[in-house]
């Protein structure tokens, strides 16, 4: 089991909603927290510090990937210089983190360019990267691809903020054997096919964006929200869930909402 918490932008956090994500993530004990990008609001010492001891209170294992925030907006200096100094200094040195298990493949991915601070890329050299791992995954592994900016967008206004070559991505990613792809940014939570009439993938994939996890920043009044992802490797239905856990300003703590059913379906692999 995996939690997907994205934008929680520590330093527009609200701290009834980081306690109560807390107490979730350690209830549930997943297997992995995925933390896609914009970890803090503004790339500072202080929020990069919030975020660290969010992550140490729930004491699970966390793969995290930069967002367009967690590079600093103002000090031009160190934006060009070093703009991912003060998140390698908490995080670590690695920006595009890998996590395998018996029944899973994670791999996360720098979309940031600090000269551009929002708009998201994703390389040739990249995707090329993504696939080789993807290719060598066993079939029972789920696998997921992290970004922050989206591949899939669902609101017109929202297509300035897709990832710039995720076409190339979602084609190659889809054909080496991806199930997810993981992503935020937007604030707006949903699950969505990528394999679509217009677009006629080699295989099934799916793109997962969340919601902002924390903060303040909340978008047309949704909630704040998380999601869980179920995959059961043993079972006999190639199957995995996923989950839209959304806080509840009444009961102070996050519910299970929106629930998706993805078949597992890789047509084929080369």
């Amino acid at each position: 089991m995996f939690v997907q918490v994205s934008d929680p932008h520590f330093g527009t956090e609200r701290p009834e909603v980081v306690a109560a994500l807390q107490r979730l993530i350690t209830t549930m004990a997943p297997d992995l927290v995925i933390l896609s990008g914009d970890v803090t609001q503004r790339a500072t010492r202080e929020q990069f510090a919030a975020a660290r001891r969010f992550v140490d209170a729930y004491a699970r294992p966390t793969l995290v990937v930069p967002g367009n925030h967690d590079v600093p907006l103002v000090n031009l200096v160190a934006r060009a210089l070093n703009p991912f100094g003060r998140y390698r200094d908490v995080f670590g040195d690695d920006l595009e983190p890998v996590h395998e298990s018996a029944d899973a493949l994670v791999i996360g991915i720098n979309t940031v360019r600090p000269a551009r601070h929002k708009n998201g890329e994703v390389s040739d050299r990249q995707i090329a990267r993504v696939c080789e791992r993807l290719r060598a995954a066993r079939d029972e592994q789920l696998r997921i691809v992290v970004t922050h900016q989206p591949v899939h967008v669902i609101r017109e206004k929202d297509i300035a903020n897709l990832l710039i070559n995720h076409e190339a991505a979602i084609k190659a990613w889809a054909a080496a054997g991806a199930d997810l792809v993981l992503g935020g940014h937007i604030h707006l939570p949903y699950v969505r096919p990528l394999n679509t009439e217009a677009r006629q993938l080699a295989s099934e994939l799916w793109s997962v964006q969340a919601g902002t996890a924390t903060s303040t920043r909340i978008r047309e009044g949704i909630s704040n929200s998380v999601h869980v992802i179920r995959h059961d490797a043993a079972s006999d239905r190639a199957v995995c869930l996923v989950e839209q856990w959304d806080y509840d300003e009444g009961r102070l703590a996050f519910k299970a909402g929106a629930m998706t059913t993805i078949p597992l379906e890789r047509y084929s692999l080369p």
